[in-house]
């Protein structure tokens, strides 16, 4: 919990507190920018540009909200924000995997074994709005309209990269299961 002194020596543009609560914010905020991009370099980078928001805005925060909500919230927009002007440079992704069946018995076992590493490295793999709409729905627990005015698409279009990104996830969870399965064996 960060507490007021500090935030107010950093309006005060003290650099000693600055550093301060930038260590004292870091693994909060390199958790949320590592959730939306793909590489560690990109996620410092967003972060740090997150951080300077933070510090720059510090005057007009209302203190009635939580100061951690606040940074995640300005975080995921500056995340969010980036992805809004590099939009025009991507194109659309498009997944075409087809899901097996398997025994939901050994996907379950694999599920309560698999490391939170393993399913961040799942999630890096799906493609990039994907991973977006799927963090903002199912991690950050915004709704499709919500999600669909920040990033400029219909309900539709976030309800769909929800979709996908599930599909993406189960077809790993499951490959992960078989080959874990017959490494056992």
């Amino acid at each position: 919990m960060i507490d007021q002194e500090l935030i107010s020596r950093c309006i005060r543009e003290e650099s000693k507190a600055q550093y301060e609560l930038y260590k004292a914010l870091y693994s909060l905020m390199m958790s949320v920018c590592s959730r939306y991009e793909r590489n560690k370099q990109d996620a410092v980078a967003k972060m740090n540009e997150g951080f300077l928001k933070v510090l720059t805005h510090l005057k007009e925060r209302k203190e009635n909200v939580p100061f951690e909500l606040w940074v995640r919230r300005i975080m995921i927009n500056t995340v969010i924000d980036k992805h809004r002007q590099d939009k025009s440079r991507k194109t659309a992704e498009v997944l075409t995997d087809t899901i097996e069946d398997a025994g939901e018995e050994s996907v379950n076992e694999y599920l309560r074994e698999m490391e939170a590493e393993e399913f961040d490295r799942m999630m890096k793999q799906l493609p990039d709005m994907s991973g977006r709409v799927f963090n903002l729905f199912a991690i950050d627990g915004y709704s499709h309209q919500e999600i669909a005015e920040m990033l400029n698409m219909s309900e539709g279009t976030s309800r769909w990269h929800v979709a996908q990104a599930r599909k993406t996830l189960q077809e790993n969870i499951l490959n992960a299961a078989k080959k874990n399965m017959m490494h056992a064996q």
